[in-house]
């Protein structure tokens, strides 16, 4: 995160990485096992991590996921070079998460949501799957963030 940016009063970054980080894994859990996302959050509440991790943050990313998937895969689909459901399981739910923050949080800003993804990628995912990623979120905040996209 550039110095100009300031950070916004009581955001703890570190914590909101690590919520990211296990609301991916939440998805890919609830993208995979077809469990309604009330009980995917249920089950990883109970895991130790979450206690250093912005928890109201992992569940709003969750619940509006959830929520919004029709509308974030049609904001995705453009930029795809397949059916949302034929992207890999990690893939998909990182774009889905990051389609939402781009979309969803403009608190949030576009480099953070897309170094997060690429981080996050890197990390889950398949050896490119990050430049795919990349690719993708960075044409869809060409088209949502425009104003602060061109600065």
């Amino acid at each position: 995160m550039s110095q100009h940016h300031a950070r916004p009063e009581g955001i703890d970054l570190a914590a909101r990485s690590r919520a990211r980080r296990r609301a991916l894994q939440a998805l890919y859990a609830w993208q995979v096992s077809g469990t309604p996302m009330s009980g995917i959050i249920g089950q990883f509440k109970h895991e130790q991590e979450m206690e250093v991790a912005d928890l109201d943050y992992f569940e709003n990313l969750l619940v509006n996921i959830e929520q919004r998937r029709v509308e974030l895969d049609a904001a995705l689909k453009p930029f795809l070079d397949r059916e949302v459901d034929q992207v890999d399981p990690i893939e998909r739910a990182v774009l889905r998460l990051g389609a939402y923050e781009l979309m969803h949080r403009p608190d949030v800003p576009y480099r953070v949501v897309i170094n997060e993804a690429i981080e996050t990628t890197k990390r889950f995912g398949a050896d490119f799957g990050h430049t795919y990623v990349n690719g993708v979120l960075d044409k869809l905040a060409a088209q949502c963030r425009g104003v602060e996209y061109r600065r």
